[in-house]
């Protein structure tokens, strides 16, 4: 995403906007926005309420949350808990983010990882068996140093040595990331596929974080699911975060079927990861 003065919230817009016309919602009609990104606009204000504020949302509350590349499926979990609870009719869920701003392009160890990229999703109440139908969430501190950007926030804050140092963008020790993604994503993808009495043969979609080919191609190996159903299109727009998953299901939704059950699996910073069975509630777009 290039031009001085665009953010992941220039995205985020966007993609609400397509939202909102495609679902024919009202903007009136939202009872909450929430902004799942690693690399919001500024500290504060919320990306949320600028994504309100530009597609006239006035009627909802509205929030970001930072997951790193897990982060839409930590935000699908808490948009379905907010639409169990009765109190809301109508939830956005916005995620991506706009890793060329915390990107080295002198590091060749992180620079051909990263895209650019924003997806939004739209949770309603159901009275069919469809939607989200489980998740399970983990996260584990003992990985936060191995997969950070050091510098910016209130332990580091900004200063002359640490822009001198390059601590303002992405690091990561990629083989210790590559252990604990292959077998986190793997681990939990199994344990809610036996937690749902699923197995390979009626699961019709895997959907894993577009970290890197490796870590999916390892993942689906282990999980012996045949490759055709696994959606993959890191090689169009790099790891996006918490964007990847979003995208996915936008690029393959013409080849969904109702009832189809989908598997989401990511893996990002914190260590934090987690597994969501969908079952999809409608045939094509």
């Amino acid at each position: 995403l290039k031009g001085e003065g665009k953010g992941v919230s220039y995205m985020g817009t966007k993609a609400v906007a397509n939202l909102l016309a495609k679902t024919k919602t009202k903007p009136e009609e939202v009872d909450v926005v929430i902004f799942a990104t690693t690399t919001p606009d500024h500290s504060f204000t919320s990306a949320a309420s600028m994504e309100a504020e530009s597609n006239n949302i006035k009627n909802a509350f509205c929030f970001d949350m930072q997951a790193a590349c897990s982060g839409f499926i930590f935000g699908l979990e808490m948009a379905s808990s907010f639409i169990k609870s009765n109190k809301y009719k109508k939830i956005i869920l916005v995620a991506g983010d706009k890793m060329s701003s915390i990107t080295d392009y002198s590091d060749r160890n992180t620079a051909p990882l990263f895209g650019d990229g924003v997806g939004a999703v739209m949770l309603e109440p159901t009275q069919e068996n469809s939607g989200v139908m489980d998740a399970i969430l983990r996260t584990d501190g003992v990985g936060y140093q191995h997969l950070q950007m050091k510098a910016g926030g209130s332990k580091y804050p900004t200063t002359q040595e640490t822009v001198d140092n390059q601590e303002h963008f992405v690091y990561q020790e990629g083989k210790v990331v590559y252990k604990y993604a292959v077998s986190s994503m793997t681990d939990i993808s199994d344990e809610i596929i036996k937690r749902n009495n699923l197995a390979i043969d009626n699961i019709e979609w895997f959907v894993p974080h577009q970290a890197n080919k490796r870590i999916i191609d390892a993942a689906q190996k282990r999980l012996n699911i045949p490759s055709e159903k696994v959606m993959l299109n890191i090689d169009k727009y790099g790891n996006t975060s918490a964007g990847t998953i979003p995208l996915c299901l936008w690029e393959w939704e013409e080849k969904l079927k109702k009832g189809d059950n989908i598997i989401l699996a990511a893996f990002g910073a914190g260590f934090s990861w987690g597994a969501v069975y969908l079952k999809w509630g409608y045939d094509g777009v």
